[in-house]
């Protein structure tokens, strides 16, 4: 999908639509691009969708962590001037928009997670100390998925060239620490937003397990399983992701 990013103040984002904001939360490895066919789909069903690029590697390393990307989302929210937003969040990107939603209840009409740390974290920062060999990090990049093949070469090169650049490697730790530090067990029953969860049944980043615990501890949530889906649902099965998305927020009426 063809794009421009706009670049305005200390934020670059994607905007496309018009409608209520949806705005995209992107993991620790994954680009604006891995929703395509999510910024696609909802564009052209009523939704204005946003797509910020987080600040990973650009905050000092003391700021380098879940709460600041929060609040940054939070400026970027006020910049825009959006109201009554959606966030959708996978990975990294799930963690910041519940982080957010406890922070700025009043600002959320509703939640999407989809492979969301904030309450197992343990894969995120480990498998590195054989980041120099680009068969062992195409393996890291494969098993995110249930189709090792959706990790296409360039989904793998950058994985490779972002875990060798030694300055990025040092805030993806940070990064790592921050959401163990930033667990969310004991917020998530305060948060009432109404939370769709979508899951994939073969995720080995967040097994499975961590979805029932999700919508076990969230007042307000919905679980729904992707078959045969990994890490990134968004990605492996986009048409399913949006039909259970759409459905969802229709049911709800947001």
């Amino acid at each position: 999908m063809n794009y421009s990013l706009k670049q305005e103040g200390k934020f670059n984002y994607v905007e496309i639509g018009e409608g209520r904001p949806i705005i995209i939360l992107h993991g620790l490895m994954g680009g604006l691009s891995n929703f395509d066919g999510v910024a696609e789909f909802f564009s052209k069903n009523g939704y204005m969708v946003v797509l910020p690029e987080l600040p990973l590697y650009s905050l000092s390393l003391l700021k380098t962590n879940v709460k600041s990307f929060s609040n940054y989302l939070n400026d970027f929210i006020e910049f825009k001037g959006y109201k009554d937003v959606i966030l959708i969040g996978n990975s990294l990107g799930g963690h910041v928009g519940l982080y957010y939603t406890k922070l700025y209840p009043t600002e959320v009409k509703a939640l999407i997670i989809t492979g969301s740390s904030g309450l197992y974290e343990s894969a995120m920062g480990g498998g590195y100390t054989k980041r120099s060999d680009y068969e062992v990090m195409k393996a890291k990049a494969q098993e995110v998925f249930y189709d090792p093949a959706v990790a296409t070469k360039t989904i793998v090169d950058e994985v490779y060239e972002t875990v060798n650049d030694r300055s990025k490697l040092i805030k993806i730790l940070a990064i790592a620490k921050s959401a163990i530090r930033h667990n969310m067990a004991k917020d998530l029953p305060k948060i009432t937003t109404p939370t769709c969860i979508v899951w994939g049944k073969n995720d080995i980043v967040t097994p499975p397990n961590v979805a029932e615990e999700f919508d076990k501890l969230l007042p307000d949530s919905d679980l729904f399983w992707i078959d045969k889906c990994g890490h990134a649902s968004m990605m492996e099965h986009p048409d399913r992701f949006n039909e259970i998305v759409f459905a969802w927020l229709t049911k709800r009426g947001i």
